[in-house]
């Protein structure tokens, strides 16, 4: 749990920092840096079940055809 709870600050202070650094505005910085994690978060859920999806299929193409069933 410490290193996800580490993992998670330093997102958030890459975030802040990208986005103050571009934008020179420190209200800009913390709402990219509280959005964009959330954002991240959904896109991610996503990228999974397309990742379990391509798994399946491949793991279906290497099972051998049973004839006669």
């Amino acid at each position: 749990m410490i290193k996800t709870i580490t993992f998670a600050v330093m997102h958030f202070s890459v975030a802040f920092a990208v986005a103050y650094l571009l934008t020179g505005d420190i209200i800009v910085g913390g709402l990219v840096a509280l959005v964009e994690p959330a954002v991240n978060t959904v896109a991610y859920y996503f990228h999974e079940k397309i990742w379990i999806r391509i798994k399946r299929q491949q793991a279906n193409k290497m099972l051998p055809a049973v004839e006669g069933i």
